[in-house]
């Protein structure tokens, strides 16, 4: 089986990128600097303002790794989802392990992936544009070596893929997979039956190949509840009986489903499902202190003691001391991720975590973080544990990578670009 890829020339040249004041998170004292400058200088975490998103560079690799090992040992293939991280230097390391290829949720993010090289893309949806599909037609046509799959869950859905592709003249027929929802779930057939004539309109259709069946039971829990895990499992295994009992036309059909919570679940179902099962995980590699620290199997001991570290941190100055309990902090809803739990205080740089111990944001404005119960004063700079990588990476176009975040003196040994 093909080791996915990307183009390292392309991931390369961002070195040669100059910082100026487009990035929000490059200090003055940067411009006119490349990345590679950068990465060779070390400049410390003290030179960056705040507000500020920073990775830490030994929690990336361990999560690759972790993550690398477990798929290995389970069966599974792996292709995360860019939409995380829209960083072709993390998805680079996540090829590097080993990854299939690399999953994105639209056209956009198709582009970007393919602007960079990657040979094995998913889009984990729909793709019914007619104008993205005759570029994607061109590019499959253009680059014999690229491999796409995408999905549908309906036959209108199969009408136009086929009408748009006709049209645009495609001459390589264009990978998809039946989509299974569930009740109350996203999109995806709902009923087996339509799911296998779904599957025969696909086969009909001149410009479209059923290569596999696809899903997403993350839709269908938001915990890790017996009740949660007892809905995952019920939706894999009609996944998986729906899967034995299709006619595919591609060599080797895969079912993929999983995103960063219920991952384990899906390689114990499908794994004997007869094809192969490709993991759509994305957070891993950021991880975080809230959510998927809660919700992740890792956490669970689905490999032993093994477990994964949040790669990410927020740091932001105490700007207000207005009330005896009460202090604001620069950053907020335009810096840090609040959708899946609030920002937490972990420690003052210089003072430590004593001077927050018993502290918590309650609140975060725009630009502004409410932290009350601390032992901060005007000027201090907080660590802040975050919650949910897929809305804190977003916010930033350029995010410091730090030794160590953990260390007295952290230093910047590189800068990780995105397009979101």
């Amino acid at each position: 089986m093909m080791v996915g890829s990307i183009d390292a020339g392309a991931v390369d040249a961002l070195g040669e990128e100059r910082l100026d004041w487009r990035f929000k998170a490059i200090p003055a004292s940067l411009h006119g600097m490349s990345v590679a400058d950068v990465r060779e200088s070390r400049p410390p975490l003290d030179d960056f303002g705040t507000p500020l998103l920073t990775l830490d560079a030994g929690a990336l690799d361990h999560n690759v790794l972790t993550m690398a090992r477990w798929a290995d040992v389970a069966g599974v293939a792996l292709a995360p989802h860019g939409k995380t991280t829209m960083a072709p230097q993390l998805w680079r390391r996540q090829l590097d392990a080993g990854a299939w290829g690399i999953t994105v949720a639209n056209l956009p993010q198709l582009r970007v992936a393919r602007a960079f090289g990657v040979r094995r893309i998913m889009l984990a949806n729909s793709l019914l544009d007619p104008a993205g599909l005759a570029w994607l037609a061109a590019e499959l046509e253009e680059h014999p070596e690229f491999e796409f799959v995408s999905w549908v869950d309906s036959p209108r859905s199969v009408e136009l893929m086929d009408e748009a592709l006709r049209l645009a003249r495609a001459q390589r027929r264009v990978d998809v997979c039946v989509e299974i929802g569930g009740p109350h779930g996203r999109t995806g057939v709902r009923d087996d039956g339509d799911a296998s004539a779904l599957a025969d309109a696909v086969r009909e259709a001149s410009t479209l190949r059923l290569a596999g069946l696809a899903g997403y039971e993350g839709a269908l829990a938001h915990d890790a509840s017996d009740e949660g895990r007892g809905a995952v499992d019920a939706y894999l295994r009609r996944m998986a009986n729906l899967f034995a009992g299709l006619d595919y036309e591609s060599d080797e059909p895969i079912v993929t489903a999983g995103g960063s919570s219920f991952f384990d679940q899906v390689a114990d179902v499908l794994g004997d499902a007869g094809g192969q099962v490709v993991l759509r995980s994305g957070a891993y590699i950021v991880h975080d202190d809230g959510f998927y620290r809660e919700i992740s199997p890792f956490s669970r001991g689905v490999a032993g003691d093994a477990r994964l570290r949040s790669a990410m941190h927020g740091w932001a100055r105490v700007v207000s001391r207005p009330e005896p309990a009460l202090a604001l902090l620069d950053a907020g809803k335009r810096d840090l991720p609040f959708d899946e739990g609030l920002p937490v205080p972990q420690l003052v740089r210089e003072k430590g975590a004593e001077a927050v111990e018993k502290a918590s944001v309650t609140a975060v404005n725009d630009q502004h973080a409410f932290l009350v119960d601390s032992a901060v004063e005007p000027g201090d700079v907080v660590r802040l544990a975050l919650s949910h990588p897929c809305t804190a990476l977003d916010k930033w176009t350029l995010i410091p990578v730090l030794n160590d975040a953990d260390a007295a003196q952290p230093v910047v040994i590189d800068l990780v670009r995105t397009w979101f």
